[in-house]
């Protein structure tokens, strides 16, 4: 009977999961699969490790309308899967650890008690979160979980990029720069030793570009600093959201305009960003194939940004041995590549044309500063996670 681990990896309209074999310390993809179009087009996907497909089902939004309802659609789905093996814990990613967890946790009830008052801290993702392990902890509580934090490979900043310029009081309250998409960074960076391992320990930028997005800066395999913050707001534009902002501007929605907070929060989160600023969308594909001029505004804004924040990483670095593009749009869209490199020339940074537009590992043309596409895993970072804290079986 083989030892196998479950990860979940929870978003706001969607679940990833992945279910891996155990074998000493030693990790093989099974089964890899999404739930997404919850509530909206719901639609269940799972493919086996050999690529083949085991399901592809639609569902009525009415079936699957939250997190919860999908999780329990793909433990129904796995479930016969699983009678052959031995599932010795689950994995899941959660966005915020507040100042409380610098590293993975198994999962009580106390920790979901704290975890639970994060959620206006990242309202868009710690309830989908949570929602998956309190189904299974329903469904199988004798079966460990392990909580990863996108927070704690954060943890250990410089003291100087952990503050805002705000009274000190607040920091001790936990109102501090914490970073995000810290699990994929992680991952990232394990395989710059093994794809780059003479600049892995040197001065990295590294850019998780997708729906959300962020840059950050590794001295050593440690952050150093990273575009979000306090929350998954901050930063870069992204595909709903709105990055940085002068908050001089939510005072005025409130206090000028009426809105009330949550209306605030709702713009915020949901209507900025590409999809703000093009009126058209938040998806880069469809902003690509648009003749329109404002989404070509809304392409431009997002790569002068991403590129003035490979720049802000390079003074807190001292310079840039290289710069790496992850997660969906830094893997897939080498147009957005070239616009952000071309910025940053300066720097010494310069693709490799045919390199680029054939989505190669290693982009650069030879320059003094590596650029590399990495594709990321969460999903197997949180595996590895799991299995070191609940011990690997022998």
């Amino acid at each position: 009977m083989t030892d196998t681990l479950f990860v979940v990896n929870a978003g706001s309209s969607s679940i990833k999961f992945k279910l891996f074999g155990v074998a000493g310390d030693d990790l093989t993809l099974m089964i890899g699969g999404a739930l997404d179009g919850i509530g909206t087009r719901p639609r269940l996907k799972a493919t086996g490790g050999d690529g083949g497909v085991l399901v592809e089902r639609s569902f009525e939004p009415g079936e699957i309308a939250h997190a919860s309802d999908a999780q329990h659609a793909i433990a129904d789905w796995l479930a016969p899967l699983l009678a052959e093996h031995r599932l010795i814990g689950v994995g899941h990613r959660v966005v915020h650890g507040g100042p409380h967890y610098n590293h993975p946790v198994l999962v009580d009830d106390d920790v979901i008690r704290t975890l639970e008052s994060f959620i206006p801290l990242a309202p868009l993702h710690q309830l989908t979160n949570l929602d998956p392990i309190r189904v299974i902890r329903q469904r199988r509580p004798d079966l460990p979980q392990v909580a990863c934090f996108d927070t704690a490979f954060h943890r250990d900043h410089p003291e100087i990029a952990d503050h805002f310029a705000l009274p000190r009081a607040l920091y001790e309250d936990g109102v501090r720069r914490y970073g995000f998409h810290g699990l994929s960074y992680e991952y990232v960076s394990s395989r710059l030793e093994e794809l780059a391992p003479d600049i892995a320990k040197g001065r990295v930028v590294i850019g998780h570009l997708g729906s959300g997005a962020s840059a950050c800066a590794l001295l050593e395999g440690r952050s150093m600093d990273c575009t979000m913050s306090f929350t998954a707001l901050d930063g870069l534009p992204m595909g709903t959201r709105c990055g940085a902002l002068d908050a001089g501007v939510v005072l005025h929605l409130i206090e000028q305009k009426g809105m009330s907070s949550a209306e605030v929060g709702h713009m915020l989160y949901h209507d900025s960003g590409l999809k703000g600023l093009s009126g058209i969308s938040g998806d880069m594909r469809e902003l690509l194939a648009s003749p329109k001029p404002e989404a070509a505004l809304a392409v431009d804004y997002f790569a002068l940004h991403v590129a003035q924040a490979v720049a802000r990483h390079a003074v807190t670095l001292g310079g840039i041995d290289a710069l790496v593009f992850t997660a969906g749009i830094g893997e897939h869209a080498p147009e957005i590549r070239a616009r952000i490199c071309a910025r940053l020339a300066f720097l010494g940074i310069a693709l490799d044309e045919a390199r680029n537009a054939a989505n190669e590992v290693r982009l650069d043309s030879g320059g003094a500063v590596q650029v590399l596409a990495v594709p990321t895993d969460e999903e197997l970072m949180i595996a590895r996670h799991t299995l070191h804290l609940l011990g690997a079986p022998h």
